[in-house]
């Protein structure tokens, strides 16, 4: 009994297994250690790009990426509905029956609205788009720049689930942040709710 036991426990097919776990192991290991210190890389590398960047210089990229979304779905919604109303306009519908049992009317309106309400969630893309080509020469220390704000966003904000409607939330998300002004504001205004989340407890 005792020899078949070793016989087993030294067996090259055990043996194999044993040597495949351990390298599958190893490397396991080396992969989440390389990781790790590509993440740590990637994260100076950020921080090193955004001192080619002023805050000042940055809130007015920022500015100017929203603006140019916010014409871009403009434009992508009223393209979207002309083309919506092109497609109609070419179709006989007979006003005297309906269209899935609701008035031929209301089909087209929901039907030219919701293409320029599909054009407008496509206008950031373009958005983008354009930003990206306009200020190709500062983009790597604009999107480096960006995220350390959006760190400081995260970092700082309030917990929303104390929010009532005498204290609503101060921009979860910090969209409406445009300068170091309105940035030293919204943390004040972080600091209020917090000071009267505590006294409703």
């Amino acid at each position: 009994m005792l020899t078949r036991n070793i016989l087993i426990k030294n067996s090259p097919a055990i043996t194999t297994t044993r040597t495949v776990l351990f390298n599958n192991l190893l490397l396991k290991r080396n992969l989440s250690s390389t990781h790790i210190t590509n993440t740590n890389q990637i994260t100076e590398e950020h921080i090193k790009d955004s001192k080619n960047l002023t805050w000042s210089e940055f809130f007015n990229l920022r500015k100017s990426e929203r603006r140019l979304n916010m014409g871009s779905s403009i434009f992508t919604a009223f393209i979207g509905s002309n083309l919506s109303w092109s497609y109609i306009s070419t179709m006989e519908i007979d006003p005297t029956q309906t269209i899935l049992g609701f008035d031929p009317l209301l089909v087209i309106v929901a039907g030219i609205m919701s293409c320029a309400g599909l054009g407008f969630l496509c206008g950031p893309v373009l958005g983008t788009m354009l930003f990206n080509f306009k200020n190709s020469n500062n983009l790597k220390s604009y999107s480096a720049k960006n995220k350390i704000f959006l760190e400081h966003v995260i970092k700082n904000r309030v917990d929303a689930s104390s929010q009532s409607f005498s204290n609503p939330v101060p921009d979860y998300y910090g969209e409406k942040i445009g300068s170091l002004v309105e940035y030293r504001q919204w943390l004040r205004d972080c600091h209020t709710y917090r000071n009267k989340a505590k006294e409703f407890i």
